[in-house]
């Protein structure tokens, strides 16, 4: 398929690129800035693509202006919907990078796509009224909603924090300052999300809202200890009251038995197997 990739510069962009090209898809990049109207509708309209999976937006919970959040992956994602149903009327499937931050401060047992949702930070409650505006053009277009839950690999920015573990591992470091290092989370490999991606825009499952994630979950503290038996090093970690966040989501366990029977042949990459890609320097 010809498939237009937002956001394919970023971090899973440039995973989920090899992974379509790979799987003999052709890949192209929006250049028009989501948040205007005219310039989307353009793009849109001249790329004329296949399948669309739109990952632009801002990730990173801390970024500094709430409003971002919403003009970005609310108002732009509604853009890019309004183009597509004007201008690219053979698109088959689109798939929408969500985010399982909807959920909120859930803290008993797995958390499955019924969940009640409660966000707890502007970029959750962006993702989640992303959500919801989608569902009004679900009669319009073929819509499949991805909840990825926390993933990381080579190539994120240190400001997400297992690359900030594995560069203080690289670089020897003595002490690691963190935040809260009992919470727990769903990590996954960069490449299991690009592959699910790839699987999704495929089977095409239409009106669906899948989690994506590995469904085992550890602390920063398992984290760390991961990384010292892979390295041999070992490091301090001194708690910095700077780095605690406001609303921390406690816990994020996500349950993958809609996405494993809507892709029997999706399997997650273990944690411990994406340490060791992160903190091989030598391939």
């Amino acid at each position: 398929m010809r498939i237009l990739l937002t956001g394919l510069n970023g971090f899973t962009g440039q995973h989920l690129q090899l992974e379509l090209e790979a799987h003999g898809h052709s890949v192209i990049g929006l250049q028009a800035d989501l948040t205007s109207l005219e310039a989307t509708a353009a793009e849109i309209k001249r790329i004329q693509p296949d399948a669309v999976i739109h990952l632009a937006g801002i990730a990173f919970v801390e970024h500094g202006h709430a409003d971002d959040f919403y003009l970005v992956n609310l108002i732009g994602t509604r853009h890019l919907l309004s183009a597509i149903a004007k201008h690219a009327p053979n698109v088959s499937a689109i798939l929408l990078a969500s985010s399982a931050n909807v959920y909120g401060n859930q803290t008993e047992g797995k958390l499955t796509e019924c969940t009640p949702t409660q966000p707890a930070n502007d970029y959750a409650t962006s993702k989640l009224a992303m959500e919801h505006m989608a569902r009004l053009w679900a009669k319009h277009l073929p819509i499949t909603i991805a909840r990825p839950f926390n993933y990381t690999g080579r190539a994120q920015n240190t400001s997400f924090l297992i690359p900030k573990i594995v560069a203080h591992f690289l670089h020897k470091a003595s002490v690691i300052e963190l935040g809260n290092i009992d919470v727990s989370r769903d990590f996954s490999d960069v490449r299991s999300i690009s592959s699910a991606y790839r699987q999704l825009i495929e089977s095409k499952p239409t009106g669906e809202t899948l989690n994506i994630c590995s469904g085992q979950a550890y602390t920063l503290q398992d984290v760390i200890s991961l990384c010292e038996s892979i390295t041999q090093h070992t490091l301090e970690i001194k708690v910095n009251p700077m780095f605690v966040r406001e609303n921390e989501v406690r816990t994020l366990i996500g349950d993958s038995s809609l996405l494993q029977s809507t892709l029997p042949n999706w399997q997650p990459i273990p944690f411990t197997e994406t340490l060791h890609w992160m903190l091989d320097e030598t391939s």
